[in-house]
This record gives C-alpha cells, sequence and structure tokens, in this order.
C-alpha cells in the first residue's frame, strides 16, 4: 500500500493543528483531500486509544471544567430546512477538564448540553483520577446532578456564576460584569477556584482548531470526524506542545511521560494501532 513520506504526513497534522482548513492543508502540502481526512482519522482513531491509555491515575487536585458550543453540518435552527441534513445534525458541546496545575487536558466529551451528557463526561473524569479533586465550574444547572451523582461526598466543588448587566441584556447582548462564588460540596478553596485557565484553553481550541471557528463554512459536516479531529488536538496538546508557562508539555508537568513527543509519536502510532482501508471522503 503506498504511503505518504513521513515528513509529509507531519506537515499534514501540524497545518491541521494549527488552524488550516482541510482543503487549505490539502493545497499547501500537495496532497489529495481525502489523503488529508484518511490521515486525520486514522490519527484521531489512534488518539483516542492513547489518551485512555495513558491518561490515568492522575494526582489532579484543581480541575476546571467548562462546555463549548459548536455545531455539525448546520446550525440547530437550520436543520430543518437544510439539505440532506444527517440524523446527528445540529449543535454540540464539547465538554472539557483542565487541571490547574499541569495544565492537563484531563477529559472531554462531545454531546448535548444535559445533564446525562455531564454525567458520562464526569464518570470519564473521575477514573482518570487518583486523589480527591477539587473541581470549578461556571454556574451551570446540569452540573449539580452530575457531580452529585459521579463523586458523591468525595469532591471539594464549587460553582463560580457569572454576572451579566441587565441593561445590555435588554439590548440583547451578554456583558459579564462579574461573578458569584457557591460552595456546593466539601471544602473548596475560594482563593485557588476558578475557570479562567479553561476558558483560554477553550480559546486557544477556536483559534487553532479549524472546526470551531465562528462564522466560516469549515466546520465539521460529519460528527465522527468531528470528535476524531479533536481526539487529535487534544493529544498533541496534552503530550506533543510545549506550553509556555510549564517550559514543557502537560503530559511531562504531569508525570505520564518522562519527555515531550513528537507528531511522528503519534503518526507511527497509528500505523500501529489502526487498520489501514479505504474510507469514505466527507469533512
Amino acid at each position: 500500500m503506498n504511503r505518504l513520506p513521513l515528513d509529509t504526513r507531519v506537515l499534514v497534522l501540524r497545518l491541521l493543528l494549527q488552524g488550516a482548513s482541510v482543503r487549505a492543508t490539502a493545497r499547501i502540502a500537495n496532497v489529495a483531500v481525502n489523503t488529508v481526512l484518511k490521515l486525520m482519522r486514522d490519527t484521531g482513531a489512534a488518539s483516542v486509544l492513547l489518551h485512555d491509555a495513558l491518561v490515568r491515575n492522575v494526582p489532579a487536585r484543581r480541575i476546571q471544567c467548562d462546555e463549548l458550543w459548536t455545531f455539525c453540518y448546520a446550525r440547530q435552527k437550520n436543520v430543518a430546512t437544510a439539505k440532506a441534513a444527517p440524523e446527528d445534525a445540529g449543535d454540540l458541546w464539547t465538554w472539557t477538564a483542565l487541571d490547574a496545575d499541569t495544565k492537563l487536558m484531563l477529559a472531554w466529551a462531545v454531546g448535548d448540553r444535559s445533564t446525562a451528557t455531564a454525567i458520562v463526561f464526569l464518570e470519564d473524569l473521575r477514573r482518570r483520577l487518583s486523589v480527591r479533586p477539587q473541581i470549578t465550574t461556571d454556574g451551570y444547572r446540569a452540573y449539580l446532578e452530575a457531580v452529585e451523582q459521579v463523586f458523591g461526598a468525595d469532591v471539594d466543588y464549587m460553582q463560580l456564576a457569572k454576572v451579566y448587566d441587565p441593561v445590555a441584556a435588554e439590548a440583547g447582548r451578554e456583558v459579564c460584569v462579574g461573578s458569584t462564588m457557591r460552595r456546593i460540596a466539601g471544602s473548596p478553596d475560594p482563593m485557588t477556584a476558578s475557570t479562567s485557565l479553561v476558558e483560554r484553553m477553550n480559546l486557544t481550541l477556536r483559534m487553532e482548531m479549524r472546526r470551531y471557528a465562528r462564522r466560516t463554512n469549515a466546520h465539521s459536516k460529519a460528527i465522527r470526524n468531528h470528535i476524531l479531529a479533536l481526539s487529535l488536538f487534544y493529544l498533541s496538546y496534552n503530550f506533543c506542545r510545549t506550553h509556555e508557562t510549564l517550559r514543557t508539555t502537560p503530559a511531562v508537568a504531569a508525570g505520564l511521560v518522562e519527555k515531550p513527543c513528537d507528531l511522528r509519536w503519534i503518526i507511527e502510532s497509528a500505523d500501529a494501532l489502526v487498520p489501514h482501508r479505504k474510507r469514505p471522503a466527507s469533512n
């Protein structure tokens, strides 16, 4: 089976991980669009397996959680009139859990914004921890039931509810003017309770993953590709990308690996873990 040279595959991944669209990546790397998509799927599938195997028993004590909106195929309000919209078209929410000390993306999930999805997300997070955590979230009510059901009394939990300007709200705009703290469970430290780091990480995702860029036509057309591309992004962020504050990768800071990995490691892992076969093209 013919394969692209390793350096070309590294270039393709680097472009995708720096905000280039699939078609822009194909033009710059001088490869076919289907080739870019196949490499993204293979490395994304390997990323799911690697994250699940390596991000375990993490002693993360300060965790920040948040949700990030995007959509697949069409916005929810346009699905009914969209042409040939798939069953899973519409709004998507990415739930994320970040270790505030090591900047490690501990767990993430893609789905709706329901309590059921929050429970699935937090159950995955709990399986990856080795200590009692302090969790900070925004004031979204789905977290209340989900945290209680998943962690019970074995958590220190605080919510930071944003306060919006009522005058701006009447004009149809959301302007945050502050926040209020509310202790929900345990004994969280209000001096270290925050969601600013995970919100900044969500901004990084929007800036460097084209599928999350607003007001473009680069959004995901298939939810499977969306999840695989996100898996690749977070694995690269955790294990391959040097964090400017830490001066190393989050995985090294968390003690999961001894030294930073590179994109060749992801590609070679995909060669070993993912069966190679032809797949239909779709964004």
